[in-house]
């Protein structure tokens, strides 16, 4: 085994024993870097071991790609979305969609259902939060649905699966981030967004199709409410009013960016300022709810970014122990073929996915594997869908999956972690369908783009 490679297997080795001890893992990716910069330079000094390790040119990076990084215009979108997606969970909107979207969808089997996964679309195309989204929908529908007699496992799965929806329909934080990360115009934000916009919008009709049937199949998970009101005209028309604002924002945001408008960063302060108008307009605007926003804001900008530095430190030391060219040498040297490479890319990031945030995997993996995907000759824009959508399988998956921790947080008592993990995995297996289906017709992402931007 050459030098390299034991590096490169010592220092992510290195990353997941003290990623196990429970430290902050920003500090554990500062600290395996400060460590393998250590065992670089004294490889080289005592050794010769041939690196390019040195004291000022190892170290000597960090500031300069930290410069870059805070000077980025494309991560000036990351706040203003988050900003977005936390002040329209404060603006009282979701709440109005369910209650009049539960009245227009009641009479039918497994409507409860059906409304929370159509309004976390509306909302995914608005927040881009996971966790918001997560919570929102388990406080509004939770209750209800467990009140007209919905199996616990419909209720929770639907809720933990649709508010994931929210990391892959745009606009996406984690679109933002990985088009930072690739830094082409092959993978803009513009183009990941409009790449993201029909697997986002499929999966969802997904989410749908299987409330239908497995009700239509078991009617003793979803039956229908008793007493439920007619469907009327003033349904239909409060559901419209309803959904219009929602739908305004949405325009704003995307339609500006799809018209060429403005670019996904001018784009990210149209929507923040969108969302303010929503609050003000159901009178849930005020000094409290800007502070509050704001420190949300501030903290989770802030808790992305200081992984970003020591993914930064991390990805530097990586490479300067010879990490890109032990991993274009290992997946280029797996006798599958091109298509084999693609699919054991995608299994390595779906199984990181049970045990790391998708931060992490996006700004390490995503750097590492996106040139060899290149010259293998796929599009980037349909790999790093391909991608993402691993990635929001890893919010379900156990024992690291988000979105179980979100929804267990605002879960009646009477729900046990054991329900959680069992109404989410027909929709991971739902998700990985929607995966391999993107995979077998790239079109699904490829086409809007190149309509769009005429990108190939």
């Amino acid at each position: 085994m050459e030098i390299d490679t034991l590096f490169v297997i010592g220092m992510f080795s290195t990353f997941g024993l003290l990623l196990a001890t429970g430290f902050p893992v920003a500090w554990v990716l500062a600290g395996t870097s400060v460590i393998w910069t250590i065992i670089g330079i004294y490889a080289v000094e005592s050794f010769g071991v041939d690196l390019w390790f040195d004291w000022g040119s190892s170290l000597g990076l960090v500031p300069e790609r930290l410069w870059s990084l805070v000077g980025s215009e494309t991560l000036v979108a990351l706040p203003m979305f988050i900003f977005m997606g936390i002040m329209l969970d404060q603006s009282g909107v979701a709440e109005k969609l369910m209650k009049n979207m539960v009245k227009l969808f009641g009479n039918v089997r497994g409507g409860y259902a059906v409304t929370v996964i159509l309004i976390g679309v509306l909302l995914a195309a608005t927040t881009g939060i996971i966790g918001a989204s997560v919570v929102l929908l388990g406080m509004l529908s939770l209750p209800v649905m467990l009140e007209n007699g919905y199996s616990k496992e419909l209720a929770v799965g639907t809720c933990c699966a649709t508010g994931t929806l929210g990391i892959l329909i745009p606009p996406s934080i984690m679109l933002v981030l990985m088009a930072d990360r690739l830094a082409t115009p092959d993978a803009s934000v513009g183009n990941l967004f409009m790449g993201a916009f029909f697997p986002g919008v499929m999966l969802g009709a997904m989410y749908i199709a299987y409330v239908l049937i497995i009700s239509a199949l078991k009617p003793e998970i979803a039956p229908l409410p008793k007493n439920q009101e007619k469907v009327s005209f003033k349904i239909v028309w409060d559901v419209i009013k309803a959904v219009l604002p929602t739908l305004a924002l949405i325009l704003s945001v995307l339609g500006s960016i799809f018209a060429g408008i403005a670019t996904p960063t001018e784009a990210s302060g149209v929507g923040a300022f969108g969302a303010m108008l929503l609050a003000l307009f159901n009178g849930r605007l005020s000094l409290k709810v800007l502070k509050e926003t704001a420190y949300q804001t501030t903290k989770t900008t802030s808790f992305i970014f200081a992984i970003f530095v020591g993914a930064t430190a991390f990805s530097i030391v990586l490479r300067g122990l010879g990490g890109d060219e032990v991993i274009t040498r290992t997946l280029t040297g797996l006798p599958f073929g091109p298509d084999g490479v693609l699919i054991v890319i995608l299994l390595t990031v779906f199984m990181l996915g049970f045990f790391l945030d998708w931060v992490e995997i996006t700004l390490i993996v995503l750097p590492l594997v996106a040139p060899v995907v290149q010259a293998l000759g796929f599009d980037l824009v349909w790999f790093t869908i391909l991608f993402a959508v691993c990635l929001q399988t890893s919010f379900l998956t156990p024992p690291v999956g988000f979105a179980l921790f979100y929804i267990k947080g605002v879960c009646p008592p009477n729900i046990r972690v054991t329900d959680i993990y069992r109404g989410v995995a027909p929709f991971i297996l739902l998700q990985l369908t929607g995966l391999a289906l993107i995979y077998y017709f790239p079109a699904i992402v490829t086409w809007l783009p190149e309509v769009t931007y005429g990108a190939k």
